[in-house]
């Protein structure tokens, strides 16, 4: 379930911490906790250690409602990355359609019923990628990574131990990058509201060929 080739940050172990907590992550605790302590010493080992024990400390249905309230009840938080930049709009349709078109290159299937910017696909795909196309795809998302980090932080979620180990394992913010999270942080998304099926068109929805 965890296997990966060998990355930093670890992408594969990132993608499942940050899923939804169904029966099959519930049951694989002790591999979860046996991947991250084989990490080599690092502070994001360390918060993700520290995240392991909070998957330790709850039952399968607290995690479960914890993850609920975290990501799916507010957009604030949402995993969904290219929402941050461009919001419920017509180009936000055109950067999911781009993105499924990467992973097919790469040979991800999206068979999860998720929208490509779905952030432990990413994850997935910078596991998978080769020449850092992967983290080239997350440092473009970069603003919003930092947003869900600094909300999930503000929030005291266990959460944001896994986005730290992300961002931690970037290179520093550049001045550009500052004032992008700076920007989005005041004005929030473009409000363009077309809904689901203009700006996800049948093409790119799981499942769909390319």
């Amino acid at each position: 379930m965890i296997r990966r080739r060998s990355a930093t940050p670890p992408y594969k172990l990132l993608s499942v911490l940050l899923r939804y907590p169904d029966a099959a992550l519930v049951e694989a605790r002790d591999e979860i906790r046996e991947a991250i302590d084989e990490l080599p010493d690092s502070a994001s080992r360390r918060s993700l250690a520290e995240f392991g024990r909070y998957l330790d400390g709850a039952d399968g249905g607290e995690l479960a409602r914890a993850y609920v309230e975290t990501f799916d009840l507010y957009r604030r938080t949402s995993l969904y990355l290219t929402y941050y930049v461009h919001g419920d709009t017509r180009k936000r349709g055109m950067a999911l359609l781009r993105l499924k078109r990467l992973y097919a290159a790469a040979g991800l299937e999206l068979t999860s019923g998720e929208l490509p910017d779905y952030l432990p696909l990413v994850l997935e795909f910078a596991d998978l990628a080769p020449d850092g196309a992967g983290e080239r795809l997350l440092r473009e998302h970069r603003p919003a990574l930092e947003l869900i980090r600094r909300r999930l932080r503000e929030s005291e979620s266990a959460y944001a131990d896994p986005l730290g180990a992300i961002c931690g394992g970037m290179p520093r913010l550049t001045p550009l990058e500052r004032e992008r999270i700076r920007t989005l942080a005041a004005e929030g998304p473009p409000d363009e509201q077309v809904g689901l099926q203009p700006f996800a068109p049948p093409e790119l929805m799981p499942g769909a060929r390319v």
